[in-house]
């Protein structure tokens, strides 16, 4: 009985979105929360969940296998596929959370990018920032979570970690393959590499 009024409850839920115009593909597949909110000109992939205290402003697509609760996205955003945007996240106007990204309790800016294979956490991304694939903010110490701050127009290289408490000033680049520990300024480039070693006509050793 009680997965007939689930069941029901969803159905319904799907309807009602879809009387207001929600475009949904594979609507029998997508899962709402009683307090879903969602605007105008919104497009849903199949297998996205909505857990409760999800706010979806106009114009926004939302791809496949996405999970989101608690959180607010603005307008002209798009997330996904397979994108987990956890509680205490706001994605401004114009961002853009691609696959197999992760972000929990952080503010996106307006028109900034995390197309893939990233964490951010506890983290405040300013505008047009680019954050390259791979890149970790470094949150929890086993202890405690500290706060990272990622100010506009700062791109990130791939595979970076950035090991909070840290803020990053404006117009900064961060290399690829950096690990981030102190403080960035404005218009630098920080990295942490260690120089390419390579030997000429080198043979491996027989067994």
């Amino acid at each position: 009985m009680k997965q007939l009024n689930l069941q029901k409850l969803q159905n319904n839920l799907r309807i009602k979105f879809s009387k207001l115009g929600v475009k949904m593909i594979g609507p029998e597949t997508i899962y709402f929360s009683n307090d879903t909110k969602i605007g105008k000109n919104v497009t849903i992939e199949p297998y996205v969940v909505f857990g409760t205290k999800v706010k979806i402003g106009n114009n926004v697509t939302i791809k496949s296998f996405s999970h989101l609760e608690n959180c607010k996205v603005e307008n002209k955003v798009d997330i996904g596929p397979y994108a987990r945007i956890r509680p205490g996240t706001i994605l401004k106007e114009g961002s853009k959370v691609g696959n197999f990204v992760e972000i929990k309790k952080s503010i996106l800016g307006k028109k900034s990018k995390v197309n893939h294979l990233t964490y951010i956490g506890d983290t405040s991304v300013g505008k047009s920032v680019n954050v390259g694939a791979g890149t970790i903010t470094c949150n929890y110490d086993g202890v405690k979570k500290s706060k990272t701050k990622i100010k506009d127009n700062v791109f990130i290289g791939s595979n970076s970690s950035l090991v909070a408490p840290l803020t990053i000033q404006e117009d900064s680049v961060i290399g690829a393959g950096s690990v981030i520990t102190k403080n960035v300024r404005k218009k630098s480039l920080a990295l942490t590499r260690s120089s390419q070693t390579e030997i000429k006509n080198y043979k491996r050793k027989l067994k």
